[in-house]
This record gives C-alpha cells, structure tokens and sequence, in this order.
C-alpha cells in the first residue's frame, strides 16, 4: 500500500529537510577539511578500512560575519576512513538557526557521511525536528514537525530524505505512520508505504 499527502504546502514547513541536510552537509565538510591531512611518505600503501585520524568530545561551529551562530556539530567521537573517504561521528547532534532565528535540530546514536556531505546516514534514535513558529501579522502559526526512524539516509543536494525502516512522521497533533518512507522537498510529496496509519486532528476554529 502507498499513500501520499500534499496537504502540507505551508512554505515554513518545507524549510525543515532543507535546513537539516545544509546543516549536515555545512558539519560534515567542516570537519573532513579542517580535521589535520596524515603526512605522506612517499610509498604507496594497500589501503584499509581504518580511520587516519579521530576526534573526541568535539564542537564544529559556523559563523556568519557578523560572529552569529548559524550551525553546530557536536558528537563524543569522529573517525575518518581515508578508503572510503567517510566521516563517522558518535553521538551525532546538529543544530541550524536560520536568519530569523528559527531552530532546526538533527540527532542519532551515528552518523555517517561521505566526504563532501551529498550522502548522509543516521543510524539508531534518530530524529529531525524543525521548532514551531508563531503567528504573525498575515501569516498562520507553524506547529513543530518531527521525522524519527531507526534509519534516516539524506541527500541535501538533492533535498531528499529517506528510510527503509518504521518511520513516525509528526506535524503538531498530526501523526504518521509507515514501514518505510521517501520526502523530496523539490517536488513536495511525502510517501509512505507498508502499515501506513494516519490521525490527523481535526483544526479549531
């Protein structure tokens, strides 16, 4: 069975897997190229699948000019896999604060991303959230939105979020539910599929 909603076309709302894959990407590439090169020596070696180099309990942060946060990336352990050129970060957490100062927010137990951050994987808890945002002169109030699974693979380049596992989807009250899950934020089409369950609660007025 698959089902698609469209229903959601609230701009505001569509901001949040846009946010979070810039912020993995803007993570993932700050650390690949500040993180220190191994010296070489000259003689060519069999490569393995071993990390070059780790980080502990450590902080990415990006700045605009003006010295404002813009995003962060924490996690308690990062290792770089020269064969593959991968990062692997612990504990992952990201944040991302837009000019307006609209959160988004990104954790798991680990994340894994390609070196120049077009392909990146949470494994284990995890879970993208973008906060509400409220009413304004004009506009309508914008409920938090929440996507967690055990398994998140995201594309930013390509603004796409996907999982072959149980997902929860949530949009203030509303509640979605699948076996499996694909988002493009380019042509704005959620589809879920398998035991796909949905409680939508009906607006106040």
């Amino acid at each position: 069975m698959s089902t698609s909603w469209r229903r959601y076309s609230d701009r505001a709302t569509l901001y949040l897997p846009a946010l979070l894959m810039a912020l993995l990407a803007l993570g993932t590439w700050w650390l690949v190229r500040n993180a220190p090169q191994p010296v070489s020596s000259g003689v060519q070696k069999v490569r393995v699948h071993e990390p070059d180099y780790f980080m502990k309990d450590f902080s990415i942060k990006n700045f605009e000019a003006s010295g404002r946060l813009k995003t962060r990336l924490t996690g308690t352990q990062g290792r770089h896999y020269p064969d593959t050129d991968t990062l692997e970060v612990d504990e992952a957490r990201m944040l991302s604060i837009t000019p307006d100062d609209r959160t988004s927010v990104g954790s798991a137990k680990r994340a894994l991303s390609n070196g120049d951050g077009s392909e990146v994987q949470l494994f284990g808890d995890a879970v993208i959230t973008r906060e509400a945002v409220a009413a304004a002169p004009g506009k309508k109030a914008v409920p938090p939105m929440q996507i967690a699974s055990e398994f998140l693979q995201i594309w930013p380049n390509e603004e796409r979020i996907s999982t072959h596992k149980p997902v929860v989807m949530t949009r203030g009250e509303d509640r979605f539910t699948g076996d499996s899950m694909e988002y493009g934020n380019l042509d704005q089409v959620l589809q879920m599929n398998g035991r796909v369950k949905g409680f939508i609660q009906p607006s106040k007025r």
